[in-house]
C-alpha cells in the first residue's frame, strides 16, 4: 500500500522503525471533514508515513473530544492493514492508580479500535507520589501482555529519564526508547542542550513536537485553536521572530512550515517529527521539507536559523 518515500529510523534500541514524519490527531480530525480526513490519511501512509499519535485528551470538566475516535474510523474508511503502520496512545500520570495504566489502555483501545499500541508515550510528569519504579514494572507487565510493544515520555526531564533507564536496566525490562519534547527553530534549548545529549548517546531516540508552535511559525500569529504550554513565557518572542523566518524561507524558495519542519530534521536523534495536517495541502508541504534539507544541507540551515532560537538561556536545559 505504501512506496516508502519517507526514511524510516528505529526508535531507540526497540525494533520499530518510524518515518520520518509522523500523524498527529490533537486538534485536527475533528476540524475536518470526514471524507477529506481520509483521503488526507491514504496520501500520507501512500507517501511513507507510517506512525500515528493519538490520544484521549479529553479533561474533566471541558467539552468531550473525539479526535481520536475520528481517527480510528478513518483508518477503518482507509481500509490499512494493521500491520503496515505504528499506533502511538497517549498515557497520562495524573490517571495512574492501583491498577496502573491499563484501564486507560482499555479506554483508548475502544475509542480508537486498536487492540494494542505499538508505542506508548507517558504524559507530563507533574505527580511526585507517584514511584518510578512502578511505572517502569507497569509498563514491563503490559509488554509482557502483548498490549504495548515500547515506550517513552513526554517533556520529562533528563534526570528522570535517566532514573527511568537505569531502574528498567536493574531489573532486566525495557526502559524509555523515545522522549517527544517540543523542539522548534525557536524552542531549542532542551533537545539540543548537554543534559539530553548524553540520553542521545546512550542510545534513547527523539520525537519533535510542537514544531510549528500551534500554526505561529507557519505564520498564523493569532492561532484560534488551544495550543501547547509555554515553557519559559516566550510565546511573545517566538511570534517576533515571524517575519524573520517568513523572509528567511523566501530567500531559500521555501514556506515558513517547510523551514521549521526541514529543521527539526537536522537533529541526529531526532526519529520522527510529529506533525499535524488539516489539509493535504500542508501534507504534501510537510513531505517537502524533506527536500528543503537535501538541497540546503544540515548544517548550514541549522545556521541559518541560529537568530531565532529565543528560549537559550531562559528554559533549563535539564527539563521540566
Amino acid at each position: 500500500m505504501t512506496t516508502a518515500v519517507l526514511p524510516r529510523r528505529r526508535i531507540g534500541t526497540s525494533e520499530l522503525e518510524a518515518s520520518a514524519l509522523s500523524l498527529g490527531s490533537w486538534h485536527t480530525f475533528d476540524r475536518m471533514d470526514f471524507a477529506d480526513a481520509v483521503t488526507l490519511v491514504r496520501h500520507a501512509l501512500d507517501q511513507g508515513v507510517n506512525l500515528f499519535d493519538v490520544g484521549v485528551y479529553g479533561m474533566p470538566g471541558k467539552p468531550p473530544v473525539f479526535t481520536d475516535v475520528l481517527w480510528g474510523a478513518i483508518m477503518r474508511a482507509a481500509a490499512v492493514p494493521r500491520d503496515t503502520y505504528l499506533a502511538s496512545v497517549k498515557l497520562w500520570i495524573e490517571a495512574f492508580d492501583g491498577e496502573g495504566f491499563a484501564p486507560q489502555l482499555k479506554n483508548a483501545f475502544l475509542r480508537t479500535g486498536l487492540d494494542h499500541a505499538d508505542l506508548v508515550i507517558l504524559g507530563d510528569l507533574r505527580r511526585e507520589d507517584v514511584a518510578l519504579e512502578d511505572l517502569v514494572g507497569d509498563l514491563s507487565t503490559l509488554i509482557e501482555a502483548g498490549l504495548i510493544r515500547a515506550w517513552g515520555v513526554n517533556n520529562w526531564s533528563a534526570g528522570n529519564i535517566h532514573a527511568l533507564r537505569r531502574i528498567a536496566a536493574e531489573r532486566g525490562v525495557p526502559g524509555p526508547q523515545i522522549a517527544q519534547l517540543k523542539y522548534s527553530v525557536a524552542r531549542r534549548a532542551i533537545p539540543d542542550g548537554e543534559p539530553f545529549a548524553k540520553l542521545f548517546a546512550a542510545g534513547l531516540s527523539m520525537q519533535s513536537s510542537d514544531v510549528l508552535e500551534g500554526g505561529i511559525l507557519a505564520g498564523r500569529t493569532s492561532p484560534e485553536r488551544e495550543i501547547g504550554r509555554d515553557p519559559g513565557s516566550v510565546r511573545d518572542a517566538i511570534i517576533a521572530t515571524v517575519p524573520g523566518i517568513t523572509e528567511l524561507a523566501g530567500e531559500l524558495g521555501t514556506t515558513p512550515a517547510q523551514l521549521a519542519v526541514a529543521f527539526t530534521l537536522t537533529h541526529p536523534a531526532n526519529a520522527t517529527t510529529l506533525v499535524g495536517a488539516t489539509r493535504l495541502e500542508q501534507v504534501r508541504q510537510n513531505i517537502a521539507a524533506l527536500d528543503l534539507v537535501e538541497r540546503v544541507g544540515a548544517e548550514q540551515l541549522r545556521s541559518l536559523v541560529e537568530p531565532f532560537w529565543v528560549d537559550r538561556g531562559i528554559v533549563d536545559p535539564e527539563g521540566p
